[in-house]
């Protein structure tokens, strides 16, 4: 399992390798590779897709979700997963980032211990990241020290949450909370902020004590005052020298 000690490392949302050169170019620790970030707010990439970026030399971490929409998968889109987080690892993927929910709205253990055990089989060191359906299950009540008590048992690395807020300014007492609850409930669990991650943010993230930062790095485009689709580049070299100098 991941260690949990050190300054806050840096992972750059990105949908091609021309994206996971920028992140290795800022000093970022790793990447989450998507598709349709803008439009879906990410699903699976293609195995094109993925083995063109993890030909660059930064660890890769592939999202797996077959679809937009909700956490609960039938049999046959968790069949589908475990195909994709198979595929993701042969093609040289470092991890996968994954999320589903039970019934009664939490992490699934079952089936998150299941891909988890998946992944380990193909790529011994593979690291599992729960995105952020948890935020979905924070949002639906589920206890912050339950949910994460689940990911521990389940064999998940780190979990990527706002802290149940639609992005990580609000979220940010929930942050610390979750920092606080994973020492007893989660030791083996990293926290990791992601969603509407800003630059001024950086020292409040650090000090709540947090294990990574997760962005985009997306700025607004001037054309149509919505989020770019790529990173910019000094946007996200600013954020990761604000992270490093936070730290």
């Amino acid at each position: 399992m991941s260690t949990l000690t050190g300054a806050p490392q840096l992972e750059l949302a990105v949908e091609d390798a021309e994206g996971v050169r920028l992140a290795a170019s800022i000093g970022a620790a790793r990447v989450e590779l998507c598709a349709a970030l803008a439009e879906t707010d990410g699903i699976t990439p293609s195995i094109g897709t993925i083995e063109r970026a993890c030909r660059v030399g930064l660890p890769v971490h592939v999202l797996v979700r077959p679809r937009p929409g909700n956490f609960t998968y039938t049999d046959e889109e968790l069949e589908v997963l475990e195909r994709d987080v198979e595929a993701a690892l042969d093609a040289g993927a470092a991890g996968v980032v994954v999320g589903v929910l039970a019934a009664d709205g939490g992490p699934d253990v079952p089936a998150l211990r299941h891909l988890s055990e998946v992944a380990r089989r193909r790529h011994p060191a593979a690291e599992v990241t729960f995105h952020r359906a948890f935020d979905a299950a924070l949002a639906e009540g589920m206890d912050p020290a339950e949910a994460l008590a689940r990911l521990e048992r389940a064999g998940v690395n780190r979990v990527l949450t706002s802290g149940g807020s639609p992005d990580c300014t609000a979220g940010l007492p929930m942050l610390e909370r979750l920092v606080e609850l994973g020492r007893n409930h989660a030791p083996s669990v990293q926290i990791m902020a992601g969603g509407g991650v800003r630059l001024e943010l950086m020292p409040q993230l650090v000090h709540s004590g947090i294990h990574a930062v997760h962005t985009s790095a997306r700025g607004l485009d001037p054309a149509t005052g919505t989020r770019a689709r790529g990173a910019d580049p000094l946007l996200a070299a600013g954020m990761a020298a604000a992270l490093r100098k936070a730290a």
